[in-house]
């Protein structure tokens, strides 16, 4: 799995600048960030699944590990289908939509951690960026649109800021471990 991981290295970086550019539009336009919040978010999660599914391909094609990338990348295409099917949903189902792509990616993640930490050592960037989406979709649900819909779009931008800037840091990571893999087994 690190074999394929650290040949699309740039997949996770662009996953991770599309998060931090998510964020940071969401944080520049609080006041129609409800509409911003569902194109953005729909687009995000489209390209977010397409990179995972890129990272699938390349797994299946050196016959790797491409399962978790796949499953990852089939929920982030379809919540981004969904948003952009229904561009009328309420806030709460946007909301919800939101909480459960992040907590399913971040249960994956975790995952392909696990998975991967067989390959190598002190992997951490993956866990703790599959733990805190986990967390954020837990707390999405927890705060509800109830609370203010601003409330909910600034917390939605700070996570994708902090994931995204994970993000590029693991793709970073990878892109350094290239010729310098530790042999499957050999990982404490």
């Amino acid at each position: 799995m690190l074999k394929v991981l650290s040949r699309s290295w740039w997949a996770e970086v662009l996953e991770g600048v599309a998060a931090v550019i998510f964020g940071i539009l969401a944080f520049i336009f609080p006041r129609s960030a409800l509409v911003v919040l569902i194109a953005l978010f729909g687009a995000f999660a489209l390209v977010d699944g397409i990179f995972s599914i890129v990272a699938a391909a390349e797994g299946a094609a050196h016959h790797r590990s491409w399962i978790w990338p796949a499953l990852r990348g089939i929920a982030g295409i379809a919540a981004g289908i969904l948003t952009f099917v229904f561009p009328g949903l309420t806030a709460l189902a946007l909301l919800y939509i939101i909480a459960a792509w992040a907590i399913i990616i971040g249960i994956l993640e975790i995952v392909a951690a696990v998975e991967l930490r067989r390959e190598i050592t002190n992997e951490w960037l993956l866990i703790l960026s599959g733990a805190l989406s986990v967390l954020f979709g837990v707390l999405l649900v927890l705060i509800g649109p109830a609370r203010g819909l601003l409330t909910v779009v600034w917390f939605v931008a700070s996570w994708a800021i902090i994931v995204g800037a994970l993000r590029i840091a693991l793709g970073f990571r990878l892109h350094s471990l290239q010729g310098r893999l530790i042999p499957p087994g050999r990982a404490a």
